[in-house]
This record gives structure tokens, C-alpha cells and sequence, in this order.
């Protein structure tokens, strides 16, 4: 644990250094602490840091830490964001959804007889890649507008807008996909997909107003009883979605959305969560992550680069071309559109979170896992160094105002990595 922890925390730095976003370093030292590089020059120290015993205990720890991670990205979507902004956010977000889909589901249908695992049906193949090309990492994107000074300006707050529907498009789909693929028969996905709807019901109509009520008087209980309250409910969410069949992401999550904001006793035990989650327990899930990752089946299987090569194309014209093509029609300026582009074209942590599922459920096998970590990696890492080029030249944007954040600094503290 202490080498996991601290090497992704020089790597974040390293890269945060070279004006990348501190997760691709992170993602970066978990690969390279797996069978790509340490396994693959030193099998036997690689062995000794990470016995088979010790996995499963790593895989726990880094799944708390996802559970936390998907808690406070929920709660760091802001529905009042889409005030002004709603039709053109809608607009661009599903066709940055719609268009990497469609592709994903033509390169699908080309590599199931490649790369589809033995037993895995073409339906659920097919929509998992799918809704891989169509991810935007939301904390992510948030993250380099904040570190650009760039959240306040027009196309920042339109950028941050889209990415938060999709963020809620996409992952209500992969329920969806989730569903179709544990349930073996449409009889069950339909009882998956109808339990899910009840239990969002549930969320928005009788927690949600609950946890309104309950964080009125939260202000006079010490934020130790708060702090436990929230990770409390936001492991019973995770337990109910599992126990449905969506995956317990999905009720930590959900859990987030409906979490009230503005209360100080909840920001400050989110801030206290998010303190201790970012930087000791997400860590753990990059390492297993990084553990089945082998960039040595590039080398062995030279197919699978052509494969890579045909998923990053369709990765960017989906998510690139879609968002800057629907900005365009929406009558953004071409500058801004290609910014939005970029930006939803980033995927980060979000797509090894939907990627771990797929291999989870079997749906995908180690050398796709591999090709679509390679995917998320290079276009997770391409963002900053785009959005440098394309707004070389634009006006020094407001940091601040009457409602917002009074530095940039305040801001980052409240956005997670």
C-alpha cells in the first residue's frame, strides 16, 4: 500500500507538472507497477509487492474508494447549471452519446469474432463498446477548466454542462447494459430495468426530501455523526443496485444526486471523505486496474494495434467530431466548438470504472481491456495539450463573481481528481 500511494502521488505530480491532469499520471504508474513494465523487468520483485493474497484485499479497498469517488462526483453535479444553457447542453451531450454509439456498435460488430470472450452473446458485446466510446470523465474535464481558469467562461460553463448530462446518460445506459448482460433472458433485464426505475423513484420522491429535512438539522450534530451517516447510506445504496443487478456504483452515485448541497455540515464531511479517498484509497483501484492491464499483448498479438488504432478513431470522430459538430449547429463560434469537442472527448477515470465492469461481467477479455485502457489513456492524455492550442489566443476569462468561487484555488479544493 504505501508503495501504490505514493508512487500514483509522484506521478500526479509529475504529470501535473507537464500540464496534464493528475489522474493520467496515476493511471500511467498503475500500468506501469503491472505486468506491462514491472512484471514484464522484474517478475519476481512484481510477485512479492502484489502476492496473489493480497489482491483481493487491494480490490476491496480500491472499491470503497470508487464508492466514494462516484458519491462525490453525484455530488458535484449541479442540476442549476443547465439554467441558460439547457437546449444546447442536451443537444450537444446526446449527440456526443449517440454518435460514438453508433460507431461503437459497427466496430463492435467487426471485432466479435476477434476479441468477443468465448459464451459472451453479440447484443451485450456490442452495447458495452457501445457505451465505452460514448464516456466523458465529468471530474476530469472539471478539473482542467479549473486549473486553465476557464469554468466561468461561456464555453467552459456550456463544456461542464454537457459533460454532466452525459455523465448521467451514460451511466443510466450501462444499467441498462448491465442488465441485458447479467439477467440471460429480456424477461430478466426487463425485472432489472424495472426495479432500477423503482428504485430511482424511491431516490428522487422519498430519499431525496428526506435527506432535505435531515440536512437542515445536520448543522448541530458534530460532523463525525455526519461523515458516517453519509457513507453509511451510500454503501446501502450501492448494496440495493447490486443486489437489483445494476452494479453498486450505480446506487453510490445516485446517492450523490440527491444528496442535498449547500448544507456546510455535508460539504465539509464531503470534503473530508474526498481528502482521504483521493489520495490513499483510489490509488489501490489503479494498481488492480494497472495489474490487469498487459501492454505486452500489443507486442505479442501486432493485431491488436490495428484494433487500437480502429478504436481511437472511432473514440475521437464519436466524442470529438459529435461534440464540436453539435456545438457548431448550436451556434457556438468554430474556436469554441472544437473546445467542447476536446473536452468531451476526455474519458479518464470514468471509462476504467465502466471498462472494470465490462471485464467484471466477462462481457470483455484482458486484450480489449487492454486496447480500451491504451484508448482512455491517450485520449484522457491529448485534452489539455488540444485545448492549449485551440484557446492559444483567447481573452483572459472572469474568475470571479457575486455567486461564485473568489479564486481558482477555492474552486479546486471542491472538484476531485
Amino acid at each position: 500500500m504505501p508503495v501504490v500511494i505514493l508512487s500514483c502521488r509522484a506521478g500526479a505530480g509529475l504529470f501535473r507538472r507537464i500540464g496534464q491532469p493528475p489522474v493520467v499520471g496515476e493511471i500511467a504508474v498503475g500500468v506501469l507497477l503491472g505486468p506491462s513494465l514491472l512484471g514484464w523487468l522484474w517478475p519476481s520483485a512484481q510477485q512479492w509487492l502484489f502476492p496473489e493474497s493480497a489482491l483481493p484485499f487491494l480490490d476491496a479497498l480500491g472499491n470503497l474508494g470508487l464508492l466514494a469517488f462516484m458519491f462525490l462526483v453525484g455530488l458535484e453535479l449541479d442540476p442549476t447549471a443547465l439554467r441558460g444553457n439547457s437546449r444546447a447542453a442536451v443537444a450537444i451531450s446526446q449527440t456526443s452519446i449517440v454518435l460514438p454509439m453508433a460507431l461503437g456498435v459497427l466496430l463492435a460488430l467487426g471485432m466479435y469474432g476477434a476479441l468477443a470472450p468465448d459464451g459472451v452473446d453479440r447484443l451485450p458485446f456490442a452495447l458495452f463498446i457501445a457505451v465505452s466510446m460514448s464516456i466523458t470523465a465529468f471530474p476530469v474535464l472539471a478539473r482542467i477548466l479549473v486549473d486553465r481558469d476557464e469554468y466561468r467562461t461561456p464555453m467552459g460553463a456550456l463544456a461542464m454542462t454537457c459533460a454532466a448530462v452525459d455523465d448521467v446518460t451514460a451511466w443510466c445506459l450501462l444499467a441498462g447494459v448491465v442488465a441485458v448482460a447479467t439477467s440471460g433472458s429480456p424477461a430478466g433485464a426487463l425485472v432489472t430495468a424495472a426495479s432500477a426505475v423503482v428504485f430511482l423513484l424511491l431516490m428522487l420522491c422519498v430519499v431525496r426530501p428526506l435527506l432535505a429535512r435531515w440536512a437542515k438539522r445536520a448543522g448541530r450534530s458534530p460532523d463525525s455523526v455526519v461523515l458516517v451517516a453519509l457513507f453509511s447510506a451510500l454503501c446501502v445504496s450501492a448494496l440495493i443496485t447490486e443486489e437489483i443487478g445494476v452494479h453498486a456504483l450505480f446506487g453510490a452515485f445516485l446517492l450523490g444526486t440527491v444528496t442535498p448541497r449547500g448544507c456546510p455540515a455535508i460539504e465539509r464531511s464531503a470534503g473530508r471523505m474526498r481528502a482521504f479517498v483521493m489520495p490513499v484509497l483510489l490509488p489501490l483501484f489503479f494498481v488492480v486496474n494497472g495489474l490487469r492491464t498487459d501492454l505486452s499483448l500489443l507486442v505479442r498479438e501486432p493485431t491488436l494495434w490495428l484494433w487500437f488504432l480502429a478504436v481511437l478513431g472511432v473514440a475521437v470522430l464519436g466524442k470529438w467530431g459529435g461534440g464540436a459538430g453539435a456545438a457548431r449547429l448550436a451556434g457556438r463560434p468554430w474556436r469554441d466548438a472544437m473546445s467542447i469537442g476536446a473536452l468531451m472527448n476526455c474519458r479518464g477515470l470514468t471509462e476504467l470504472v465502466v471498462l472494470n465492469i465490462g471485464l467484471g461481467l466477462g462481457v470483455i477479455g484482458p486484450d480489449l481491456f487492454t486496447v480500451l485502457v491504451l484508448m482512455a489513456l491517450v485520449t484522457t492524455t491529448m485534452t489539455t495539450p488540444a485545448l492549449l492550442w485551440l484557446r492559444r489566443s483567447s481573452p483572459t476569462p472572469v474568475t470571479s463573481g457575486p455567486t461564485g468561487p473568489t479564486s481558482v484555488d477555492d474552486r479546486r479544493t471542491s472538484i476531485g481528481s
